[in-house]
């Protein structure tokens, strides 16, 4: 009689769940209000990433898994004291008539 754990994750997803822990572990280390900050941005990239990235893209997933482990190496650094995001809203400007 064995417990559920869900349904069985690729290796790719568990990459993904993997490097979303390391980032809430390295936050952590971080004083409290960055601790807050960090795990804000962390999740919303995740979210954001989860919601708009083709899951069967994996190419793409691939290279976000590359840029997120090496952001995640400059978090750990002792020298990197907070996290940053940029919010680039790309859309174009709506055309007025006068």
């Amino acid at each position: 009689m064995g417990v559920s754990r869900g349904p069985r994750l690729s290796g790719m997803q568990k990459q993904v769940l993997s490097l979303y822990r390391g980032f809430l572990r390295a936050a952590r280390l971080k004083s409290t209000e960055e601790r807050c900050r960090i795990k804000s941005i962390v999740s919303a990239e995740f979210r954001h990433n989860s919601k708009e990235v083709d899951h069967k893209n994996f190419l793409h997933i691939e290279y976000l898994l590359r840029r997120g482990k090496k952001q995640l190496d400059q978090l750990k650094s002792p020298d990197t004291t907070g996290l940053s995001s940029l919010d680039m809203n790309l859309t174009q400007p709506k055309n007025f008539d006068h």
